[in-house]
């Protein structure tokens, strides 16, 4: 559970991002009495626990460095099980949003839990996030990572079509995310779970490129092409 701890010290069972030379890293859960070949030869899991983050750790051919996961390194080293946003599209999303600590946001779909990271980050300690995913074992895999990564109390993961069942929230979120293949057909749902004066945003791929909306509570509707 690394990415909520506050602690610097590598503890068995966190998830550490292990930095091998320029554009070459990759996500590792530490493990007594295991061990992962890398190009610079065998890394002992045993050699990593107890260390500090940010560590360089001897290899038989090489150094490797232990990092901290953050949002920004989990995005370009996750496991994708769909199109992700990257971090300068997510810089975005979260300025539009106004997240900040205590906010309330809904996020449909989940997917891979690229932003999903961004946005518990940008919210805790006092905000939650609830995320809906159509997919049930996409769904369940984000669930699974959630809970490795020490999120669980900021985040809600549901199996649910929005655009065929809408949200279970009510008038409760301050922010409203959309990533859907058709978005504008779930755009009465997210007005309905929006408090008064939460924002919306829509997300749409287009042949043109990447579309997005902003709708603010009264449904008003702004479309911008990046």
């Amino acid at each position: 559970m690394s990415f909520a701890a506050e602690r610097e010290t590598i503890a068995a069972g966190d998830v550490v991002i292990l930095h091998l030379g320029l554009q070459n890293m990759l996500k590792l859960k530490l493990e007594k009495g295991k061990s992962y070949q890398t190009k610079w030869g065998c890394l002992r899991h045993d050699d990593v626990i107890g260390k500090c983050f940010g560590s360089r750790v001897a290899c038989p051919k090489g150094y490797i460095y232990v990092l901290k996961p953050t949002p920004e390194l989990w995005t370009v080293n996750l496991s994708h099980r769909t199109q992700i946003l990257y971090s300068t599209d997510i810089s975005l999303v979260t300025f539009h949003l106004d997240l900040k600590p205590g906010s309330i946001v809904v996020e449909s779909g989940t997917g891979s839990g690229s932003l999903s990271h961004a946005i518990i980050r940008s919210i805790a300690p006092s905000g939650h996030l609830y995320t809906y995913e159509f997919h049930e074992q996409r769904a369940n895999l984000a669930r699974q990572e959630f809970q490795e990564h020490g999120f669980s109390e900021y985040v809600t993961v549901t199996h649910r079509d929005v655009i065929e069942n809408g949200f279970d929230i009510p008038n409760l979120a301050d922010a409203v995310f959309l990533d859907l293949p058709n978005p504008q057909e779930a755009a009465c749902h997210a007005k309905d779970a929006l408090q008064e004066n939460g924002s919306h945003n829509e997300d749409v791929n287009t042949k043109h490129g990447r579309c997005g909306s902003t709708v603010p509570r009264s449904g008003r509707y702004s479309w911008n092409l990046t």
